[in-house]
Protein backbone atom coordinates (compact mmCIF):
# COMPACT_ATOMS: atom_id res chain seq x y z
CA UNK A 1 0.00 0.00 0.00
CA UNK A 2 1.28 3.48 -0.83
CA UNK A 3 1.80 5.77 2.15
CA UNK A 4 0.20 9.23 1.93
CA UNK A 5 2.44 12.25 2.15
CA UNK A 6 2.74 13.50 5.71
CA UNK A 7 0.81 16.59 6.64
CA UNK A 8 2.94 19.78 6.51
CA UNK A 9 3.09 20.26 10.28
CA UNK A 10 4.92 16.91 10.72
CA UNK A 11 7.52 17.46 8.02
CA UNK A 12 11.13 18.20 8.72
CA UNK A 13 12.56 21.09 6.69
CA UNK A 14 14.19 19.82 3.49
CA UNK A 15 15.59 21.55 0.48
CA UNK A 16 14.10 20.11 -2.69
CA UNK A 17 14.19 22.76 -5.42
CA UNK A 18 10.76 23.92 -6.54
CA UNK A 19 11.83 23.08 -10.08
CA UNK A 20 11.57 19.42 -9.04
CA UNK A 21 8.14 19.71 -7.41
CA UNK A 22 5.49 17.32 -8.66
CA UNK A 23 3.28 20.12 -9.93
CA UNK A 24 5.94 21.81 -12.04
CA UNK A 25 7.17 18.45 -13.35
CA UNK A 26 3.63 17.56 -14.44
CA UNK A 27 3.20 20.95 -16.07
CA UNK A 28 6.36 20.30 -18.09
CA UNK A 29 5.30 16.74 -18.95
CA UNK A 30 8.02 15.07 -16.90
CA UNK A 31 7.79 11.91 -14.78
CA UNK A 32 6.28 12.63 -11.36
CA UNK A 33 6.58 10.83 -7.99
CA UNK A 34 2.81 11.10 -7.57
CA UNK A 35 -0.05 12.86 -9.31
CA UNK A 36 0.08 16.44 -8.05
CA UNK A 37 -3.17 17.82 -6.66
CA UNK A 38 -4.55 21.21 -5.71
CA UNK A 39 -8.07 22.63 -5.77
CA UNK A 40 -9.46 25.75 -7.36
CA UNK A 41 -10.95 27.89 -4.57
CA UNK A 42 -9.16 25.72 -2.01
CA UNK A 43 -8.58 28.94 -0.04
CA UNK A 44 -12.05 30.16 0.79
CA UNK A 45 -15.49 29.67 2.17
CA UNK A 46 -15.27 25.93 2.78
CA UNK A 47 -12.71 26.48 5.54
CA UNK A 48 -13.77 27.57 9.04
CA UNK A 49 -10.39 29.24 9.55
CA UNK A 50 -11.05 31.35 6.44
CA UNK A 51 -14.45 32.45 7.70
CA UNK A 52 -12.87 33.39 11.02
CA UNK A 53 -10.13 35.64 9.59
CA UNK A 54 -12.53 37.21 7.04
CA UNK A 55 -15.19 38.03 9.64
CA UNK A 56 -16.26 41.64 9.19
CA UNK A 57 -13.81 42.26 6.34
CA UNK A 58 -15.05 42.98 2.81
CA UNK A 59 -13.78 40.72 0.04
CA UNK A 60 -11.78 43.33 -1.86
CA UNK A 61 -10.33 44.68 1.37
CA UNK A 62 -9.05 41.20 2.19
CA UNK A 63 -7.48 41.01 -1.28
CA UNK A 64 -5.55 44.22 -0.63
CA UNK A 65 -4.11 43.20 2.74
CA UNK A 66 -0.77 41.37 2.42
CA UNK A 67 -1.07 39.66 5.81
CA UNK A 68 -4.57 38.38 5.07
CA UNK A 69 -3.63 37.25 1.55
CA UNK A 70 -0.72 35.31 2.98
CA UNK A 71 -2.73 33.69 5.77
CA UNK A 72 -5.67 32.74 3.53
CA UNK A 73 -3.41 31.33 0.81
CA UNK A 74 -1.55 29.18 3.35
CA UNK A 75 -4.62 27.79 5.13
CA UNK A 76 -5.44 24.94 2.69
CA UNK A 77 -1.76 24.07 2.31
CA UNK A 78 -1.50 23.58 6.06
CA UNK A 79 -4.74 21.64 6.24
CA UNK A 80 -4.47 19.41 3.17
CA UNK A 81 -0.82 19.22 2.17
CA UNK A 82 -1.73 19.97 -1.45
CA UNK A 83 1.00 20.24 -4.07
CA UNK A 84 0.47 23.94 -4.77
CA UNK A 85 -0.85 27.09 -3.18
CA UNK A 86 -3.11 29.29 -5.28
CA UNK A 87 -2.69 33.02 -4.70
CA UNK A 88 -5.75 34.41 -2.95
CA UNK A 89 -7.24 37.23 -5.00
CA UNK A 90 -10.25 38.10 -7.13
CA UNK A 91 -10.72 38.49 -10.86
CA UNK A 92 -11.73 42.15 -10.51
CA UNK A 93 -9.04 43.16 -8.01
CA UNK A 94 -6.72 44.63 -10.71
CA UNK A 95 -9.60 46.82 -11.94
CA UNK A 96 -10.12 48.12 -8.42
CA UNK A 97 -6.41 48.85 -8.23
CA UNK A 98 -6.53 51.08 -11.32
CA UNK A 99 -9.47 53.06 -10.01
CA UNK A 100 -12.53 51.41 -11.56
CA UNK A 101 -15.54 52.09 -9.34
CA UNK A 102 -16.68 48.61 -8.40
CA UNK A 103 -17.49 46.45 -5.42
CA UNK A 104 -18.17 42.80 -4.70
CA UNK A 105 -21.73 42.66 -3.40
CA UNK A 106 -22.46 39.64 -1.17
CA UNK A 107 -24.83 37.26 -2.88
CA UNK A 108 -24.42 39.05 -6.22
CA UNK A 109 -20.76 39.31 -7.18
CA UNK A 110 -18.75 42.10 -8.79
CA UNK A 111 -20.81 45.19 -9.58
CA UNK A 112 -19.38 48.00 -11.74
CA UNK A 113 -20.84 51.48 -11.18
CA UNK A 114 -20.33 52.77 -14.75
CA UNK A 115 -20.29 49.99 -17.35
CA UNK A 116 -18.13 50.39 -20.46
CA UNK A 117 -19.97 51.46 -23.61
CA UNK A 118 -17.64 53.73 -25.62
CA UNK A 119 -14.00 54.27 -26.53
CA UNK A 120 -13.95 57.11 -24.04
CA UNK A 121 -15.01 54.67 -21.33
CA UNK A 122 -12.13 52.39 -22.28
CA UNK A 123 -9.62 55.23 -22.36
CA UNK A 124 -10.73 56.25 -18.86
CA UNK A 125 -9.41 52.95 -17.48
CA UNK A 126 -5.85 53.48 -16.29
CA UNK A 127 -3.00 51.09 -17.01
CA UNK A 128 -1.84 48.89 -14.14
CA UNK A 129 1.68 49.19 -12.74
CA UNK A 130 3.31 47.06 -10.03
CA UNK A 131 3.55 50.16 -7.84
CA UNK A 132 -0.26 50.23 -7.62
CA UNK A 133 -0.37 46.77 -6.00
CA UNK A 134 2.47 46.72 -3.43
CA UNK A 135 0.41 44.36 -1.26
CA UNK A 136 0.57 41.78 -4.07
CA UNK A 137 4.37 41.87 -4.24
CA UNK A 138 4.69 41.74 -0.46
CA UNK A 139 2.21 38.85 -0.10
CA UNK A 140 3.87 36.78 -2.83
CA UNK A 141 7.31 37.27 -1.30
CA UNK A 142 6.03 36.34 2.14
CA UNK A 143 4.27 33.28 0.73
CA UNK A 144 7.29 32.06 -1.18
CA UNK A 145 9.31 32.26 2.03
CA UNK A 146 6.68 30.36 4.01
CA UNK A 147 6.10 27.72 1.32
CA UNK A 148 9.80 26.96 0.84
CA UNK A 149 9.81 24.53 3.76
CA UNK A 150 6.35 23.00 3.30
CA UNK A 151 6.39 19.48 1.85
CA UNK A 152 9.95 20.09 0.72
CA UNK A 153 8.94 23.20 -1.17
CA UNK A 154 5.43 24.00 -2.37
CA UNK A 155 4.96 26.12 -5.51
CA UNK A 156 2.77 29.20 -5.54
CA UNK A 157 0.44 29.59 -8.52
CA UNK A 158 -0.26 33.18 -9.53
CA UNK A 159 -3.79 34.08 -10.55
CA UNK A 160 -5.60 36.47 -12.88
CA UNK A 161 -8.85 36.71 -14.80
CA UNK A 162 -8.71 36.25 -18.57
CA UNK A 163 -9.56 39.23 -20.80
CA UNK A 164 -13.01 38.03 -21.89
CA UNK A 165 -14.25 37.42 -18.37
CA UNK A 166 -12.86 40.68 -17.02
CA UNK A 167 -14.25 42.61 -19.99
CA UNK A 168 -17.66 41.01 -19.53
CA UNK A 169 -17.90 42.36 -15.99
CA UNK A 170 -16.96 45.81 -17.23
CA UNK A 171 -19.58 45.75 -19.98
CA UNK A 172 -22.42 43.99 -18.17
CA UNK A 173 -21.89 45.93 -14.96
CA UNK A 174 -22.02 42.65 -13.04
CA UNK A 175 -22.52 38.90 -13.46
CA UNK A 176 -24.59 37.74 -16.43
CA UNK A 177 -25.86 34.41 -17.70
CA UNK A 178 -26.54 35.52 -21.28
CA UNK A 179 -23.70 38.05 -21.77
CA UNK A 180 -26.05 39.89 -24.12
CA UNK A 181 -24.52 43.33 -23.58
CA UNK A 182 -21.02 41.91 -23.93
CA UNK A 183 -21.83 40.24 -27.24
CA UNK A 184 -23.71 43.30 -28.47
CA UNK A 185 -20.57 45.37 -27.98
CA UNK A 186 -18.36 42.66 -29.44
CA UNK A 187 -20.45 42.32 -32.61
CA UNK A 188 -21.77 45.86 -32.93
CA UNK A 189 -18.75 47.96 -31.97
CA UNK A 190 -15.68 45.84 -32.71
CA UNK A 191 -13.35 48.83 -32.41
CA UNK A 192 -14.51 49.49 -28.85
CA UNK A 193 -14.34 45.80 -28.06
CA UNK A 194 -10.80 45.48 -29.38
CA UNK A 195 -9.65 48.50 -27.40
CA UNK A 196 -11.27 47.15 -24.24
CA UNK A 197 -9.74 43.70 -24.67
CA UNK A 198 -6.29 45.19 -25.26
CA UNK A 199 -6.68 47.25 -22.11
CA UNK A 200 -7.76 44.39 -19.87
CA UNK A 201 -5.18 42.03 -21.41
CA UNK A 202 -2.44 44.45 -20.44
CA UNK A 203 -3.89 44.77 -16.93
CA UNK A 204 -4.03 40.98 -16.50
CA UNK A 205 -0.53 40.56 -17.89
CA UNK A 206 0.95 43.11 -15.48
CA UNK A 207 -0.94 41.53 -12.58
CA UNK A 208 0.58 38.12 -13.39
CA UNK A 209 4.02 39.53 -14.17
CA UNK A 210 4.02 41.20 -10.76
CA UNK A 211 3.29 37.89 -9.05
CA UNK A 212 5.95 36.03 -11.02
CA UNK A 213 8.53 38.76 -10.40
CA UNK A 214 7.90 38.36 -6.67
CA UNK A 215 8.37 34.58 -6.83
CA UNK A 216 5.26 32.75 -8.12
CA UNK A 217 6.31 29.49 -9.81
CA UNK A 218 3.35 29.13 -12.21
CA UNK A 219 0.22 31.04 -13.21
CA UNK A 220 -3.41 30.30 -13.96
CA UNK A 221 -5.42 32.48 -16.35
CA UNK A 222 -9.06 31.90 -15.43
CA UNK A 223 -11.80 32.47 -18.04
CA UNK A 224 -15.09 32.00 -16.22
CA UNK A 225 -17.35 32.95 -19.11
CA UNK A 226 -15.52 31.86 -22.28
CA UNK A 227 -17.89 28.92 -22.61
CA UNK A 228 -20.54 31.39 -23.82
CA UNK A 229 -18.67 31.75 -27.12
CA UNK A 230 -18.64 29.80 -30.36
CA UNK A 231 -15.22 28.67 -31.59
CA UNK A 232 -15.31 31.17 -34.46
CA UNK A 233 -16.13 34.08 -32.16
CA UNK A 234 -13.48 32.96 -29.68
CA UNK A 235 -10.82 32.93 -32.40
CA UNK A 236 -11.80 36.33 -33.77
CA UNK A 237 -12.63 38.31 -30.65
CA UNK A 238 -10.92 36.63 -27.68
CA UNK A 239 -8.05 34.28 -28.44
CA UNK A 240 -5.57 36.96 -29.59
CA UNK A 241 -5.99 38.81 -26.31
CA UNK A 242 -5.64 35.75 -24.08
CA UNK A 243 -2.60 34.86 -26.17
CA UNK A 244 -1.18 38.32 -25.48
CA UNK A 245 -1.36 37.70 -21.73
CA UNK A 246 0.03 34.17 -21.92
CA UNK A 247 2.88 35.20 -24.22
CA UNK A 248 4.04 37.92 -21.86
CA UNK A 249 3.96 35.60 -18.86
CA UNK A 250 5.56 32.79 -20.85
CA UNK A 251 8.54 35.03 -21.49
CA UNK A 252 9.23 34.82 -17.74
CA UNK A 253 9.73 31.06 -17.95
CA UNK A 254 6.90 29.81 -15.73
CA UNK A 255 4.25 27.21 -16.67
CA UNK A 256 0.92 28.69 -17.75
CA UNK A 257 -2.41 27.06 -16.87
CA UNK A 258 -5.44 28.20 -18.85
CA UNK A 259 -8.87 27.23 -17.51
CA UNK A 260 -12.39 28.00 -18.65
CA UNK A 261 -15.86 26.90 -17.60
CA UNK A 262 -18.03 25.06 -20.11
CA UNK A 263 -15.30 25.20 -22.74
CA UNK A 264 -15.56 21.72 -24.26
CA UNK A 265 -15.72 23.25 -27.75
CA UNK A 266 -12.77 25.57 -27.07
CA UNK A 267 -10.16 23.33 -25.44
CA UNK A 268 -7.94 23.12 -28.50
CA UNK A 269 -8.15 26.87 -29.05
CA UNK A 270 -7.43 27.69 -25.41
CA UNK A 271 -4.35 25.51 -25.63
CA UNK A 272 -3.26 27.21 -28.83
CA UNK A 273 -3.57 30.57 -27.07
CA UNK A 274 -0.35 29.69 -25.30
CA UNK A 275 -1.12 27.34 -22.44
CA UNK A 276 1.32 24.76 -21.13
CA UNK A 277 -1.53 23.18 -19.14
CA UNK A 278 -5.17 23.25 -20.22
CA UNK A 279 -7.70 23.09 -17.41
CA UNK A 280 -10.72 20.89 -18.13
CA UNK A 281 -14.00 21.32 -16.30
CA UNK A 282 -16.06 18.35 -15.11
CA UNK A 283 -18.36 18.33 -18.14
CA UNK A 284 -15.68 16.91 -20.45
CA UNK A 285 -14.11 13.51 -19.72
CA UNK A 286 -10.33 13.66 -19.85
CA UNK A 287 -10.19 10.92 -22.48
CA UNK A 288 -12.07 13.30 -24.80
CA UNK A 289 -10.15 16.40 -23.75
CA UNK A 290 -6.61 15.05 -24.04
CA UNK A 291 -6.67 14.49 -27.83
CA UNK A 292 -8.01 18.03 -28.23
CA UNK A 293 -5.27 19.78 -26.26
CA UNK A 294 -2.45 18.00 -28.11
CA UNK A 295 1.06 17.98 -26.68
CA UNK A 296 0.09 19.83 -23.53
CA UNK A 297 -0.55 18.82 -19.96
CA UNK A 298 -4.07 18.80 -18.57
CA UNK A 299 -5.56 19.82 -15.24
CA UNK A 300 -8.70 18.43 -13.70
CA UNK A 301 -11.35 17.32 -13.49
CA UNK A 302 -13.40 15.62 -10.77
CA UNK A 303 -16.97 16.90 -10.48
CA UNK A 304 -16.94 19.19 -7.40
CA UNK A 305 -20.18 17.64 -6.16
CA UNK A 306 -18.54 14.23 -5.78
CA UNK A 307 -16.98 15.35 -2.51
CA UNK A 308 -20.53 15.13 -1.11
CA UNK A 309 -20.76 11.46 -2.10
CA UNK A 310 -19.62 8.57 0.10
CA UNK A 311 -15.84 8.49 0.30
CA UNK A 312 -15.56 5.22 -1.62
CA UNK A 313 -17.61 6.67 -4.48
CA UNK A 314 -15.52 9.85 -4.54
CA UNK A 315 -12.22 7.95 -4.58
CA UNK A 316 -13.44 5.51 -7.23
CA UNK A 317 -14.25 8.42 -9.53
CA UNK A 318 -10.97 10.13 -8.63
CA UNK A 319 -9.10 6.99 -9.62
CA UNK A 320 -10.83 7.04 -13.00
CA UNK A 321 -9.69 10.65 -13.50
CA UNK A 322 -6.11 9.74 -12.62
CA UNK A 323 -6.13 6.77 -14.97
CA UNK A 324 -7.52 8.87 -17.81
CA UNK A 325 -4.87 11.49 -17.12
CA UNK A 326 -2.10 9.00 -17.87
CA UNK A 327 -2.70 9.53 -21.59
CA UNK A 328 -1.77 13.22 -21.36
CA UNK A 329 1.72 14.70 -21.59
CA UNK A 330 1.28 15.50 -17.89
CA UNK A 331 -1.64 15.55 -15.46
CA UNK A 332 -2.42 17.82 -12.49
CA UNK A 333 -5.39 16.57 -10.49
CA UNK A 334 -8.01 19.17 -9.61
CA UNK A 335 -11.73 19.54 -9.38
CA UNK A 336 -13.56 20.44 -12.56
CA UNK A 337 -14.35 23.86 -11.06
CA UNK A 338 -13.97 25.52 -7.67
CA UNK A 339 -14.57 24.02 -4.24
CA UNK A 340 -18.24 24.42 -3.28
CA UNK A 341 -18.60 26.52 -0.10
CA UNK A 342 -20.48 23.79 1.82
CA UNK A 343 -17.77 21.19 1.14
CA UNK A 344 -16.56 19.23 4.17
CA UNK A 345 -12.84 20.02 4.55
CA UNK A 346 -12.20 16.53 5.93
CA UNK A 347 -13.47 15.04 2.69
CA UNK A 348 -11.05 17.16 0.69
CA UNK A 349 -8.26 15.96 2.98
CA UNK A 350 -9.21 12.36 2.20
CA UNK A 351 -9.26 13.14 -1.51
CA UNK A 352 -5.83 14.77 -1.34
CA UNK A 353 -4.31 11.78 0.43
CA UNK A 354 -5.93 9.39 -2.02
CA UNK A 355 -4.60 11.19 -5.08
CA UNK A 356 -1.08 11.59 -3.68
CA UNK A 357 -1.02 7.91 -2.65
CA UNK A 358 -2.38 6.51 -5.90
CA UNK A 359 0.26 4.23 -7.50
CA UNK A 360 1.53 5.36 -10.88
CA UNK A 361 3.86 2.41 -11.53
Amino acid sequence: MCVPRRRPETLDPVTVPLHDSALLKAARGEKVPHTPVWFMRQAGRSLPEYLKVREGIAMLDSCMNAELITEITLQPVRRYGVDAAIFFSDIVLPLKAVGVDLDIVPGVGPVVASPVRTLADVEAIADLTPEQVPYITRAVRDLVGELASVNGGTPLIGFAGAPFTVASYLVEGGPSKEHAKTKALMFGAPDVWDALMRKVADVSAVFLETQVAAGASAVQLFDSWAGALTPADYVRFVQPHSARVLERVGALGVPRIHFGVGTTNLLDLMGEAGADVVGVDWRTPLDRAIPLVGDRSVQGNLDPTLVFAPTEVMTERAAAVIEAGRAARGHIFNLGHGVIPSTDPDQLARLTEFVQSYPLD
